[in-house]
């Protein structure tokens, strides 16, 4: 490999710490439980000295990089995991961390500085956190798994919620002026497709939660019998979860005895660890995901048909368009945030993906419009 590609690699992973580390001390700060905080901390802590590591390589080099600050996309991660809690966050931040967990296998610096086996520990601790609670025992799955559970994917949810009420409602206003309908039946066609998207997007997510509720409760019923009928099969089960977490057989035979001599405690257990079900929530309120996805459906959708409240013709669909390109770009920048590819090129493609589906309907649309014309 050439010098110069060895730079740049150098000054992209020197990136990746800096930003790993100024999301992890926004964590930490954000964090209301003290030994969680704690973990992050020690996880920030770590980030830094990985980038002190390679501010080392490229410091051997003559390069000096100390200014390097964390990108759009790292503050951007931070201020949302400081305004809404790391919940609403770490699903992004542990599908980053799985994503390139092996980023640095193939280097041979890395390698040699032991970097490779602290970014899969990384990786393991934030897919945890962001999961259930996995390597992690006692109340503090409980707890974990409460809260980081309840945040899911709300970020990925609201920025596709939105992204679908924009790209149909663009599509099938733009579809009715291709077949250079006036202002007012655009207007009342967008309005109704608003509605109707909405409506549709509230009751499929309300139909989704409520029967994954429903199934939720069956499973615990079953389990509530299983663990009447076979306590001793349960509590097999249980210590090899915890075995499997990276418990010793002795202290995972002790914790399942100690959990399973309450039935009540025993059933939140089995059903937190085997199922995967928190029984709070059991999957989140089927009202609240109905209403969400209206909002966010509707919120979406209104850009495309605002400018036909006020304008007409061309002029119209012209700032329709450009109205909804900036939108379709803001979500582009949000999609990155969980996909971790670069903010213009997130931008870029869905502007792209929403101006290519207007112009499909939009040429069907005149057609359509000449057809009947005569």
């Amino acid at each position: 490999m050439d010098a110069s590609g060895d730079d740049e690699r150098f000054r992209t992973n020197l990136q990746g710490e800096v930003d790993s580390a100024a999301v992890y001390a926004a964590l930490a700060a954000a964090e209301p439980d003290a030994n969680l905080a704690e973990v992050y901390g020690k996880l920030a802590s770590v980030e830094r000295a990985h980038a002190e590591f390679w501010r080392g390589q490229l410091d051997r080099r003559g390069i000096a990089a100390l200014g390097l600050k964390p990108s759009l996309r790292a503050r951007s991660m931070a201020w949302l995991a400081g305004r809404f809690g790391p919940s609403f966050a770490l699903p992004a931040i542990a599908a980053a961390e799985a994503r390139d967990v092996a980023a640095y296998d193939s280097q041979p610096e890395a390698v040699a500085g032991g970097l490779p086996a602290a970014e899969r520990s990384h990786a393991r601790v934030i897919g945890a956190a962001a999961s259930v609670g996995k390597g992690l025992v006692g109340p503090s799955i409980a707890t974990l798994e409460g809260r980081h559970r309840g945040g899911g994917n709300s970020l990925r949810a609201a920025v596709l919620g939105a992204n679908d009420g924009l790209v149909s409602n663009l599509s099938l206003v733009m579809g009715v002026a291709g077949a250079a309908t006036s202002a007012h039946t655009i207007l009342i066609t967008g309005i109704a497709g608003l509605v109707a998207g909405s409506c549709s997007m509230a009751m499929g997510e309300w139909l989704s939660v409520n029967s994954a509720r429903e199934l939720n409760q069956s499973q615990i019923a079953t389990e509530s019998a299983e663990l009447e009928q076979a306590p001793k099969e349960e509590k097999e089960e249980l210590v090899l979860i915890y075995q499997a977490k990276g418990l010793p057989e002795a202290q995972a035979k002790a914790l399942a005895d100690r959990l399973l001599a309450d039935k009540d405690t025993a059933l939140d257990t089995l059903v937190r660890e085997e199922l995967g079900i928190d029984p709070e929530t059991l999957g989140g309120s089927a009202w609240a995901a109905g209403g969400a996805s209206f909002c966010l459906f509707a919120f979406g959708a209104i850009f495309p048909v605002a400018p036909y409240v006020f304008l007409s013709g061309w002029s119209a669909a012209l700032v329709s368009l450009g109205l909804s390109g900036a939108v379709l770009a803001a979500i582009g920048v949000g999609t990155s945030l969980f996909t971790g590819r670069g903010v213009v090129f997130s931008a870029a493609r869905q502007v792209l993906i929403g101006y290519g589906a207007a112009a499909i309907t939009f040429a069907i649309g005149r057609l359509v419009g000449v057809s009947l014309g005569g």
